[in-house]
């Protein structure tokens, strides 16, 4: 069986507040889903991040159809590892060539996932069971895309989700963060945790500052607070302080930089969409596992990347957390099973690949480009 159709279709939902990060602000929210067809007909759906920047989603798609597709249709659908190996090989020159090393990966990621929704639905498994046969059947969750403006009201409404865990975002303002991180530490319940991202907004000494004066407040990690770039010795000055931990992993690409990430990086958090698809985060995170650190997938999109982000977890044994934008999406909301987030855990289902046959008609009113090859 080989790959001869390729469906990629973009949907931007509208936001009532936009979705604010001490680097920039998302206005509405975007989703790149993309459907592979081989040869007798069965078929898989995958997902490429598109949240930045603002006109990226459009240019991913273009991308994968006008540039990528030709190296993917006719190729065996049979074994998605070695399908995006290739592809990652045959793109390299051309990503060097324009310098767009981030949309490369995140369109082969999508094509990867999309390939294992396929393989995994013709063998009649779930993702998590076609890479694991002792794969986990939940996966706790914790409640993310929480401004620290916001975070009292937003954390109440995951609590009575049943959550039990939050991720606040700072970054704002240093002094205002700190005191509301206080508060928010001294509200917690038995049992709850409560975490923080930065989104790469400090240098060195003042993610120093910041580590040194919340060192008390009970925080279970701090997320990127210096940029994921920044030299190792940075990171490693970080570490050393040991409190809060440290947590990243959204911008780190290739296997090698995951496994050296756990010298200084406690909970680390390779992103299904923007890099590896299945192959390269499964990879990636039974070295994680195997180095003693904690996987948990990181996600922020649509329904497909957060399915797959799921399966990735319970396939490494379900131990880290599973990270749940709370903020109100469409794009991801309609494409989840009924009863699937429940009790603060997302319960996978036994219905073979991700369990997403078509796109709910919901999801018509957000459609902004449909292309398919020929």
């Amino acid at each position: 069986m080989t790959i001869d159709h390729i469906q990629v279709r973009v949907f931007r939902a509208p936001t009532p507040r936009p979705v604010a990060t001490s680097f920039g602000v998302m206005r509405d929210r975007p989703a790149v889903f993309l459907r592979l067809t081989d040869s007798d007909g069965a078929f898989g759906w995958g997902e490429v991040f598109a949240n930045w920047p603002a006109a990226g989603a459009e240019h991913r798609a273009h991308l994968l159809i006008q540039d990528i597709a030709p190296l993917v249709l006719g190729q065996p659908s049979d074994n998605p590892a070695r399908l995006w190996h290739d592809l990652t090989r045959k793109t390299h020159i051309r990503a060097l060539q324009c310098g767009e090393w981030g949309p490369f990966a995140q369109v082969l990621a999508g094509l990867d996932t999309a390939c294992h929704d396929l393989t995994a639905r013709r063998a009649g498994l779930p993702v998590a069971k076609a890479l694991n046969p002792d794969a986990a059947a939940s996966v706790p969750v914790y409640a993310s895309g929480i401004k620290i403006t916001d975070a009292q009201a937003k954390i109440a409404s995951a609590r009575a989700q049943g959550i039990k865990a939050f991720k606040v975002k700072i970054g704002f303002d240093m002094a205002n963060d700190l005191a509301t991180l206080e508060q928010l530490s001294s509200d917690l319940r038995e049992t709850e945790r409560l975490f923080t991202d930065a989104n790469q907004a400090w240098d060195t000494a003042t993610a120093l500052h910041f580590m040194l004066a919340a060192k008390d407040l009970n925080i279970g990690w701090i997320e990127e607070p210096i940029r994921a770039d920044a030299p190792a010795d940075d990171w490693a000055r970080l570490a050393a302080i040991g409190q809060p931990p440290l947590a990243g992993g959204e911008n780190i690409t290739g296997t090698d930089k995951f496994a050296a990430s756990t010298a200084h990086l406690t909970y680390i958090q390779p992103d299904v969409a923007k890099w590896g698809g299945v192959t390269g985060c499964f990879e990636a995170a039974q070295k994680i596992t195997q180095a003693g650190r904690t996987y948990c997938p990181h996600f922020l999109g649509g329904g497909l990347g957060l399915m797959a982000s799921a399966h990735l977890l319970a396939a490494t044994g379900g131990k880290g957390l599973l990270e749940l934008d709370i903020n109100a999406n469409p794009l991801r909301d309609d494409l989840l099973p009924k009863g699937a987030l429940r009790d603060g855990k997302f319960h996978l289902t036994g219905t073979p690949g991700l369990g997403v046959d078509t796109l709910p008609d919901s999801l018509a009113d957000f459609e902004t480009l449909n292309l398919e090859t020929a």
